[in-house]
């Protein structure tokens, strides 16, 4: 069975996802924008009558998209069933394994967006802050409760944060190996008793 085609705006969006991802916000012109899309002009801004308004709905769409991703990813790994002794957070480095193995693989998108417009779109840093709490969230549910549960949730996310800045700036496959290798040698840290 064929999937329905998607309407003007989803085709707007899948697209503004995929070339604000691969290629930055501002190197993604509305003339790209349109033509990819297959879509008009006047239906373009009929759905998002600026820029801002797309960044805005790709940074919503990218979030459900990538949190998906990851509670599934920590999920296929065993998360559903933590260590009691938070070993369960080197869960992560096998997430940022097969992350950064895929094709597409660009960085965080919400990190890559406050670099890029923080100061012309306060927005996409909120976006940012969001996305990033709700990922600690997740993190926070692969160590046992505890007074420490938040700080240490923290600390791993901020960790993986780092390691997914170093894994954008490796120039090969094994430089991302590196930065997983060291990235689960920080989260031993972190659950070490």
């Amino acid at each position: 069975m064929e999937a329905a085609p998607l309407s003007a705006r989803d085709r707007i969006l899948a697209t503004a996802h995929d070339l604000f991802y691969r290629d930055g916000i501002r190197a993604t012109g509305i003339d790209r924008l349109i033509a990819e899309s297959g879509v008009t002009k006047v239906t373009f801004y009929r759905h998002f009558p600026s820029k801002n308004d797309l960044v805005r709905a790709f940074l919503d769409l990218r979030h459900a998209r990538w949190m998906a991703w990851f509670v599934d990813a920590l999920g296929r790994r065993g998360a559903d069933m933590p260590a009691a002794d938070g070993s369960s957070l080197l869960l992560l480095a096998d997430v940022l394994q097969e992350w950064t193995e895929m094709p597409v693989f660009r960085g965080c998108a919400f990190i890559n967006t406050v670099v890029e417009i923080a100061d012309a779109l306060p927005e996409a840093v909120e976006a940012a802050r969001l996305h990033k709490q709700e990922m600690a969230e997740v993190i926070a549910e692969l160590l046992p409760p505890g007074p420490a549960r938040s700080t240490q949730a923290r600390a791993a996310a901020l960790a993986f944060d780092g390691a997914i800045v170093h894994a954008q700036m490796a120039r090969d496959a094994a430089e991302r190996r590196t930065v997983v290798a060291l990235l689960r040698s920080l989260l031993q840290g972190l659950h070490a008793p």
